[in-house]
């Protein structure tokens, strides 16, 4: 990484003060986007906001809702193993659509 004022913390990934950032933006972004390592910004030594490559970013987005999307159906599977049937069943057979 070639961004002067760069620390970097226990997990690896660098931290960057916003008053360095602003004045290396271009820095920033190309090693956010070529070394696709995100670089956190930080106001008094806290995390503030981060700058990540775009197409990492949509990565982490499609991961993350997968993973939400296998809770749920690990959710309904264990309410069907529990009760016999979910509650979008009881729902329809109470309003007569089952």
């Amino acid at each position: 990484m070639h961004i002067r004022g760069v620390s970097l913390i226990l997990d690896g990934m660098p931290d960057l003060p916003i008053s360095a950032a602003r004045s290396q933006l271009d820095d920033v972004v190309d090693d956010a986007c070529n070394i696709h390592e995100p670089v956190f910004l930080t106001c008094r030594g806290h995390r503030v906001a981060v700058v990540i490559d775009a197409e990492d970013l949509e990565r982490l987005t499609w991961v993350a809702e997968g993973l939400a999307d296998i809770e749920a159906a690990d959710a309904a599977r264990a309410e069907v193993a529990e009760r016999g049937t979910t509650l979008g069943d009881a729902a329809k057979a109470d309003t007569g659509l089952s």
